[in-house]
């Protein structure tokens, strides 16, 4: 689990400009990013909610879950740093790379 407190610091806004660039998948939603995946089926869907839950465990960092039917849409940000932080940046490529 990461804990070190440099990636819980609040990215300034270049800093999330630039690290958009490397997660192109996902949208600024004010203080928070988000993604909308779908899937074949509701079963598939929760499957991958399965996956992203391991790696949010891993990095101690939790995204809010909206599922849909066969839409999951994930939305990170860290409340306590108010705002995005290296460790939304990184659980958001983590995700990208589940989804392939």
């Amino acid at each position: 689990m990461i804990r070190d407190r440099e990636v819980r610091r609040r990215l300034s806004e270049g800093e999330i400009v630039a690290a958009m660039d490397r997660i192109p998948s996902w949208t600024r939603d004010g203080g928070a990013i988000r993604r909308t995946l779908a899937f074949p089926s509701f079963a598939e869907g929760i499957r991958f909610v399965d996956l992203v839950a391991v790696e949010a465990d891993a990095l101690g960092h939790h995204p809010d879950i909206d599922i849909r039917y066969t839409a999951v849409t994930l939305a990170l940000s860290t409340h306590s740093a108010g705002g995005l932080t290296a460790l939304d940046m990184e659980l958001a490529a983590r995700i990208d790379r589940l989804a392939g």
